[in-house]
């Protein structure tokens, strides 16, 4: 058995480094050296893509952090089998600067969309794992929200990966569509209170 507790506090210490690596690929060119304010401008437009990999990458993790502290469970302990999977998830985690900083440099390849959607392909299909692992879940719409995150990550990945055969360029995109998941949540709130 395994205390849950520290479980957690590992994930929150590598969902902050994680999230902190991310931007390190987000730099100016060390032999970039403006003369005027146009070139500095022109300087910072050219980060645009690398910075929208950043943002799509620290707004996925930061979703995967909040649905992972607002499920709920009553379990102080856990088993060998959640551990495990646990932890193959951080290891997910952990690449995702890897993944961010390929598809930063190399968007405009297919590959590199390939790699970076089905990564995060593979952290929502473990979470989904781990979610009907979880021992003691407590009811509520928390287990609907994490639900809900997880299928919509694989969904957009999935659709990055479709739209790469046609268009490498937008398909990082669709990945973009998992900011959304929170106006779902509203959304579905007061329909709910509507009826």
């Amino acid at each position: 058995m395994f205390s849950k507790a520290r479980l957690d506090t590992l994930s929150d210490g590598i969902f902050g480094v994680a999230m902190t690596l991310l931007v390190l690929d987000v730099r100016l060119p060390d032999d970039f050296h403006p003369q005027n304010n146009g070139e500095l401008l022109q300087g910072l437009a050219d980060l645009w893509p690398k910075f929208l990999p950043y943002v799509i990458s620290f707004g996925v993790l930061g979703l995967r952090w909040l649905s992972n502290i607002e499920l709920r469970s009553r379990a102080e302990y856990v088993e060998r089998e959640y551990t495990n999977w646990w932890l193959l998830y951080l290891l997910l985690i952990t690449c995702v600067p890897f993944s961010t900083i390929v598809v930063g440099r190399f968007a405009h390849f297919a590959p590199a969309i390939w790699l970076y959607a089905g990564h995060t392909l593979l952290i929502a299909a473990v979470g989904l794992r781990l979610f009907s692992i979880t021992p003691h879940l407590e009811a509520g719409d928390h287990l609907r929200h994490r639900q809900l995150s997880a299928v919509l990550l694989i969904v957009t990945s999935v659709l990055a990966i479709v739209l790469s055969f046609v268009n490498s360029r937008v398909a990082l995109w669709a990945l973009a569509l998992n900011f959304a998941a929170p106006l779902l949540r509203k959304w579905r709130r007061r329909a709910g209170a509507s009826d």
